[in-house]
């Protein structure tokens, strides 16, 4: 967290660390202020611990004698996975103007960007409620901000797919197009190559692929792109002998449905990629 938050503050100040409008405040930069982060929206909040390395790099990267006498306290008023209404006072921050003035768009950025995906999350986690279904995220996350966004989807209720290519096989349409289309083939060569320990997920279009995977010895098969009906098909042929994953364009207008047919897993790739930031803004004032 604190290298990702380290990038973005340099992004903000340059490689000079400097904040041109703030110093331009002169002495004024200096008064003791309080800050509250405030939300604007409902929602799920995700976040609040990016607050505190905001402010120590922040600080850190200051000369102000006044700053270092007076470092800047931080007061959660809430915790990560509260659900939180509009006018939702969630930190209260005390410390110099300078100190919160360069620090808040890059703590606002962060927590925005979280909850949001941790508020869409939670309406997914919501919608299958009831069903054996769960919510799954994947890779297509901002980059640079995976891990954070994948504490986020937690956050809101779903769980963590594959962190990256290094810690699970799964095996698309192009990686089994180049194995000619043999599914036993290209599950015996991963098995072979990756070893015991190492998951392999197969995606599947049809019934007979989802026969082949679990004949191949499949961890997981991913059930790409079918109408709840194949869906519903797939779960019954394979009863409960590999977990069953649904995905493509799976909305919250679908997910229900989707959900109803019995598959284990629901994969949603717009938790992160289109997942709207949760309005939050500070506001300061004097002390």
């Amino acid at each position: 967290m604190r290298e990702t938050i380290r990038r973005a503050l340099r992004e903000d100040l340059g490689p000079a660390w400097r904040d041109l409008s703030t110093e331009a405040l002169g002495p004024a930069r200096e008064r003791p202020a309080i800050g509250e982060v405030l939300v604007k929206a409902d929602g799920v909040l995700c976040g609040i611990g990016v607050i505190g390395p905001v402010i120590e790099l922040v600080e850190a990267a200051s000369v102000s004698t006044f700053r270092q006498a007076f470092p800047t306290t931080i007061e959660p008023l809430a915790v990560d996975g509260d659900r939180v209404g509009a006018g939702t006072v969630v930190a209260r921050l005390r410390g110099p103007v300078c100190t919160l003035l360069t620090a808040e768009r890059t703590l606002l950025n962060l927590m925005q960007r979280l909850s949001g995906i941790a508020t869409l999350t939670r309406r997914f986690v919501d919608a299958v409620a009831g069903t054996r279904a769960r919510i799954l995220d994947t890779r297509k996350t901002t980059p640079g901000l995976r891990s954070l966004e994948k504490t986020a989807v937690r956050t809101g209720g779903g769980v963590n797919h594959r962190f990256g290519l290094y810690d699970m096989v799964m095996l698309k349409d192009n990686h089994l197009t180049a194995m000619g289309g043999d599914i036993a083939l290209a599950v015996a060569e991963a098995r072979r190559r990756s070893g015991p320990a190492v998951r392999i997920e197969v995606e599947t279009a049809t019934l007979e692929q989802v026969r082949a995977a679990v004949a191949a010895g499949a961890d997981l098969i991913m059930l790409d792109n079918m109408p709840p009906a194949l869906m519903r098909q797939c779960v019954a042929e394979v009863a409960g002998r590999v977990p069953l994953e649904a995905s493509g364009g799976i909305t919250l207008e679908t997910v229900r449905a989707v959900a109803e047919t019995g598959v284990d897993y629901i994969s949603v790739g717009a938790l992160t990629h289109s997942a709207p930031a949760l309005d939050i803004s500070m506001k300061i004032r004097l002390a």
